[in-house]
């Protein structure tokens, strides 16, 4: 009976870090003001303005243009998940993936898409197919996807120092 109290650890945990206290998302305000925050919210915006330029034009004329508005709608979605996730801290609730590596993966990934998708949408831009509002149109989304494969490829190098460990990516907060 001797030995039982050196056997005991009397260490408490909070509640964050024991999984209990309930579920409580805080927004992250730090990871808004970070630049990969800041990247993803332009890749969030120019990446719906990329979409929303291709989807009002007749594409289906130029078949280059469908694989535009599936990188464009895909990465754009993708993006969003991801951004609420790190906003609300929730990759803190999943411990079990690799985050920064996962988040690494999928801007590496996207930029690769986009590179795709600017090169299909600046190849195919051609004013003797379409009307001049479309010609405008299919040159002004050339032009901003541009700047969302650049957006990616910026993220994408904040995110491979993160996960190299030479970074400061709110996106690697793990419990």
């Amino acid at each position: 009976m001797a030995e039982f109290p050196a056997k005991v650890s009397t260490q408490t945990s909070t509640p964050e870090a024991s999984g209990g206290g309930g579920f409580c998302p805080r927004p992250d305000i730090t990871f808004l003001k970070s630049i990969p925050g800041i990247l993803m919210m332009v890749e969030i915006l120019l990446g719906l303005l990329v979409w929303a330029l291709i989807a009002d034009t007749y594409y289906y004329f130029a078949p280059g243009y469908g694989w535009v508005m599936f990188v464009a709608i895909i990465c754009w979605v993708l993006t969003i998940i991801l951004f609420i996730i790190i906003l609300l801290q929730l990759q803190r609730r999943i411990p079990i993936i690799p985050w920064p590596l996962t988040v690494f993966i999928y801007h590496a990934a996207a930029t690769v898409l986009y590179v795709t998708a600017f090169i299909t949408c600046a190849a195919s831009v051609n004013i003797g197919i379409f009307t001049h509002s479309d010609y405008g149109r299919r040159g002004a989304a050339s032009f901003f996807a541009c700047v969302v494969m650049i957006a990616y490829g910026a993220n994408t190098f904040f995110s491979f120092m993160e996960w190299r460990g030479t970074g400061g990516n709110a996106a690697s907060a793990q419990a």
